[in-house]
C-alpha cells in the first residue's frame, strides 16, 4: 500500500464537527480533574491534545497518518479578532498605552534572549549556529507561519538542510508548552500577591449594563453576526491595499482594527442603534470560534514527526520555556506593576514567546473566567504579538542569520 493510501484527510466540514468533539471531551475531562481546573488549563487544549495523543497511538500501531483540512479553523481566528476589536473601547485602550509601550520594549529585548538561548542550545548539539535561530524566534515568537517562510532560505544558505523539519517541531512543541504554562503561571502570580480585578468590581461593571439590556436570543445573536461580519468584510478590504503596499500582516489584524473602529464610532453616530458591543451574544460568537479554532489546531498536530529528534530538540524547548517563565517572573509582570492585569498579561507572554496568539488569548480566557475580567489585556496583548512583534522579528533574525 502507498504512503498516499495510507493517509487520511478529514473534509473541512467533518474537521468542524471534531472540533466540537474534541472540546466537549476537553471539558468533560476539566471538570472531572482538579488538577486541569485549578491551573486553568483551556478546554480545547486539553482535547485537542488528548486526541492528537490518540492520533499518534493509532499511526504507530497501524502506519496510518489522519490529517485535516482546516480552511475553516482559519476563519474561525478571523471571526474571534473581530470580536475582539468590537469589545474595545478607545478610552480603554488609551488608558492602557503606558502598558502596551512597556510590552512592546520587553518585548524587543525577550526576542534577542530567545536567539542567544536557540544559539546556545544549537552550539551544545554541534549544530549550525542558523539552526540556533530556528529553535529561537523563528520558531517560537514566530509560529508556523515563520518557520515556513523563513526556512527554505535558511536550508539553502546557511548550511541547514532540517531547517524547515527543525522549526516546525520546535513550533509544535511550543505550542504544547505555552498551552499548558499559560494558566499555572497566573496563578501562582494572582494566589501570591492576592489580587483581585483592579480595582475590584470596576471590570464588571463596564460589562453589566450591557450584559443586562441584551439577553441571548436569536435577534441579538443574529446582530452580533452581522456586526462582525462587516468588520471581516472591511478588514479584508484594507488587508488588501496593505498586501499592495509589500506590508504582510495576518488578516485578522485588520480586521480587529476595523472592529476597534466600528465600536468607537458607530454608537456615537447613531446613538439609538443596538450595538452588540460587550454583550453576551457577541461573547457566545467568541467563545466559539476561539475554543473550535483552538481544539481544531491542537488535534491536527502530527507528534510523530518529532519522534526523530525529540531528545535535542525537548533540551532546547526546555532552556526556553525556563527563560520565558524567568523573564516573565523577573520583567513582564514587576515592570507592567504587579497587578491583576499584569497576571493576566503574564499568562499571556506564555502565548506570545513560545506559541501564538491564539494559545495567548486561550489561556487569559480562562484565568479571566476564574479570577474576573481584565479586559485592556485582551487589546493590548494582541497588538503586540499580532503586529509589533512580527517586525521585531524580522529584524532579530536578519541580525543573528548576518553574524
Amino acid at each position: 500500500m502507498t504512503d498516499v493510501a495510507r493517509s487520511i484527510i478529514a473534509p473541512d466540514f467533518l474537521t468542524v464537527t471534531l472540533g466540537i468533539v474534541v472540546y466537549f471531551a476537553g471539558a468533560l475531562l476539566s471538570r472531572r480533574i482538579a488538577f486541569l481546573q485549578n491551573y486553568n488549563i483551556p478546554e480545547p487544549v486539553t482535547g485537542g491534545f488528548l486526541a492528537a495523543l490518540a492520533i499518534w497511538t493509532l499511526h504507530a500501531a497501524t502506519g496510518w497518518s489522519i490529517g485535516f483540512e482546516l480552511a475553516t479553523r482559519d476563519r474561525l481566528l478571523v471571526i474571534f479578532f473581530a470580536t475582539v476589536g468590537i469589545n474595545a473601547r478607545l478610552s480603554n485602550l488609551l488608558a492602557g498605552g503606558r502598558v502596551l509601550v512597556i510590552l512592546c520594549v520587553l518585548t524587543v529585548i525577550f526576542v534577542f534572549l530567545q536567539n542567544v538561548v536557540g544559539t546556545l542550545g544549537a552550539s551544545l548539539f554541534g549544530l549550525p549556529s542558523a539552526a540556533g535561530v530556528i529553535m529561537g524566534s523563528v520558531a517560537l515568537v514566530g509560529g508556523h507561519g515563520t518557520t515556513i517562510a523563513w526556512a527554505p532560505a535558511i536550508a539553502a544558505e546557511h548550511g541547514f538542510p532540517a531547517a524547515l523539519e527543525t522549526g516546525t517541531a520546535v513550533a509544535t512543541l511550543g505550542l504544547i508548552v505555552a498551552s499548558l504554562l499559560g494558566g499555572p503561571v497566573a496563578k501562582f502570580l494572582i494566589e501570591r500577591g492576592k489580587l483581585t480585578a483592579d480595582p475590584p468590581g470596576e471590570a464588571a461593571a463596564r460589562l453589566a449594563p450591557e450584559a443586562d439590556a441584551a439577553p441571548i436570543d436569536k435577534f441579538t445573536i443574529m446582530q452580533a453576526l452581522l456586526v462582525v461580519n462587516i468588520a471581516i468584510v472591511l478588514g479584508y478590504v484594507a488587508h488588501g491595499y496593505i498586501t499592495a503596499t509589500g506590508l504582510k500582516l495576518p488578516l485578522f489584524v485588520p480586521c480587529m482594527i476595523m472592529g476597534i473602529i466600528l465600536s468607537n464610532t458607530v454608537p456615537l453616530i447613531f446613538p439609538k442603534l443596538p450595538w452588540p458591543a460587550r454583550s453576551p451574544s457577541l461573547a457566545l460568537v467568541s467563545d466559539y470560534s476561539l475554543s473550535i479554532f483552538l481544539a481544531m489546531s491542537l488535534m491536527s498536530m502530527q507528534l510523530w514527526t518529532l519522534a526523530a529528534i525529540a531528545g535535542p530538540l525537548l533540551v532546547v524547548v526546555a532552556m526556553q520555556a525556563v527563560l520565558a517563565v524567568a523573564f516573565i517572573m523577573l520583567a513582564i509582570f514587576p515592570l507592567l506593576g504587579r497587578n491583576y492585569q499584569a497576571a493576566v498579561l503574564s499568562a499571556g507572554f506564555t502565548g506570545l514567546s513560545l506559541g501564538a496568539t491564539p494559545t495567548a488569548i486561550a489561556s487569559m480566557t480562562a484565568v479571566t473566567k476564574h479570577y474576573g475580567p481584565s479586559p485592556n489585556a485582551f487589546i493590548v496583548l494582541p497588538l503586540v504579538s499580532a503586529f509589533f512583534v512580527d517586525i521585531v522579528n524580522v529584524v532579530a533574525i536578519t541580525f543573528f542569520l548576518g553574524r
